[in-house]
């Protein structure tokens, strides 16, 4: 007889927690430059964060156990000469973190398996190509070892980072700054918010706009945009008024939403977390003191207000941990690191149940950190969908392997490797010319010998290069 007035969710009951202060990670300078990221990645071995640096830009990686108060002296990863805007980790493995900066470059770096024991300054790859600063960068959810960046020069650029090459470069798309970009969850597309006010869904490999929306939201404050993994466009932004509010789009169809919400008329810039597993997307506005959490489901009014998290200290930046770093005999569906001006704080996201057995409602099979696809294969025009893990048992990470960078860059150890390997085969080569049977494998030889020599010719030749123009830029700050 009675009409149902609460909606029935199992997320109606996610409560917030913020962990003990001897697990806060204590003692960190985090970085003051005006960007609208989140200064924080997170994954299940490392907790990484921008941090104020003298002279250049630094992030801090820190093994997610060594809570407490951060040394001084502990070391940073240091080789950008710019301030560092973003950062994020690779999602195939946990050792590999690409940083984008002020100087324009992007730098992928490979961490050590117990963590930074000096400070790191020489990444694996360095990728060159933006011409003003580098704001954002994003790793492909499905193929391994290709890379997004976007700019203040409005570019937009996929990277193979195996080869250190630019492969895919979008120029003339973006008219003005773009304020985010996020791959949907194959990969196949990439949406972006800029700052003409308009959303665009964009085929990377045909470099074609799909879809877009002119002035999704009104106001000229930054907007993001994000894909869900059924395909829709989540927004954040401001209305005319200066009111946030947030947006669910249909590419199919952009001219009119799905949905939209006003907020509140707080001027810090939401940052949208979304979880593809069970549908919940967590707002955390920089400089507010709130996380705000929200379910997308298919009847109206398809988002869902769900609760607030609240606390006294504003935040300056937020981490968001991905799925399998979860403890799911505690429930836990998510977990954020808050930042605040001289701390990390975890917070805890769990969903109250009696029962200690694993509850698989709340846990459906996750991404896991293997690719589907090479790098190759996704330029060449296939698609993946994430391999899914069950987490049941709870997550054990596997074998990581190395970041091998073949062209440019490539890493010291590789490169004494390659001068063993080739010196003895153009021995081989040159002290047998009579024997002709075999001839055409050891010309072979000789031909990938001599390509290789070459390669690492012109390596040597661009690091100088890049030497110089680090000698000239020193130069003129001594002036």
């Amino acid at each position: 007889m009675f009409k149902r007035v609460v909606r029935q969710s199992k997320f109606r009951h996610v409560f917030g927690q913020a962990v003990k202060n001897d697990q806060c990670y204590d003692d960190i300078r985090v970085s003051r430059v005006t960007w609208d990221s989140a200064f924080c990645a997170v994954n299940p071995k490392f907790v990484a964060i921008i941090v104020e640096a003298s002279g250049g830009g630094a992030f801090m990686v820190l093994p997610l156990h060594k809570s407490g108060r951060i040394d001084k002296a502990y070391p940073t990863v240091c080789g950008h000469t710019g301030p560092v805007l973003d950062i994020d980790w690779c999602p195939h493995n946990d050792h590999v973190i690409a940083s984008g900066s002020e100087d324009c470059t992007v730098m992928v770096w490979q961490i050590p398996e117990n963590g930074l024991v000096t400070s790191m300054s020489e990444p694996v790859v360095m990728l060159e190509g933006h011409s003003k600063r580098v704001g954002i960068v994003t790793w492909h959810p499905t193929a391994r070892n290709i890379l997004l960046s976007a700019g203040c020069d409005n570019v937009v650029i996929v990277w193979n980072v195996g080869t250190g090459e630019a492969m895919i470069t979008l120029e003339d798309m973006h008219p003005d700054i773009i304020f985010s970009a996020c791959w949907n969850r194959n990969g196949s597309l990439i949406c972006t918010a800029c700052k003409d006010k308009k959303v665009r869904v964009i085929d990377p490999r045909k470099e074609e706009i799909i879809a877009e929306k002119d002035k999704a939201h009104e106001g000229a404050r930054p907007m993001r945009a994000i894909f869900l993994s059924d395909g829709k466009v989540f927004t954040t932004g401001f209305s005319r008024m200066s009111e946030r509010q947030l947006g669910l789009w249909d590419p199919e169809n952009m001219e009119e939403p799905v949905s939209v919400h006003e907020m509140d008329t707080s001027n810090g810039v939401l940052l949208p977390f979304y979880d593809p597993d069970t549908n919940v997307v967590y707002l955390c506005g920089k400089g507010d003191s709130s996380i705000r959490y929200f379910e997308i489901t298919d009847e109206a009014p398809f988002v869902h207000y769900l609760n607030t998290f609240t606390t006294k200290e504003p935040q300056r930046g937020m981490g968001y941990m991905p799925k399998r770093g979860l403890d799911v005999n505690k429930c836990e569906i998510a977990r954020f690191y808050k930042l605040h001006e001289r701390k990390c704080e975890p917070i805890i996201m769990t969903v109250p149940r009696k029962s200690d057995l694993f509850q698989d409602d709340l846990y459906p099979d996750t991404a896991g950190p293997d690719a589907p696809l090479e790098a190759e294969e996704w330029f060449e025009g296939k698609n993946g969908e994430p391999v899914l893990i069950s987490l049941k048992h709870g997550y054990i990470p596997g074998k990581n392997r190395d970041l091998k960078v073949v062209k440019k860059n490539i890493l010291d150890n590789k490169m004494s490797k390659n001068t063993e390997n080739t010196a003895p085969a153009v021995k081989t080569a040159t002290s047998t010319p009579s024997i002709v049977t075999g001839s055409g494998k050891s010309e072979a030889k000789l031909e990938e010998v001599l390509k290789e020599i070459k390669s690492l010719r012109e390596l040597v030749s661009s690091q100088e290069k890049r030497i110089a123009k680090l000698e000239e830029q020193l130069s003129k700050m001594d002036i």
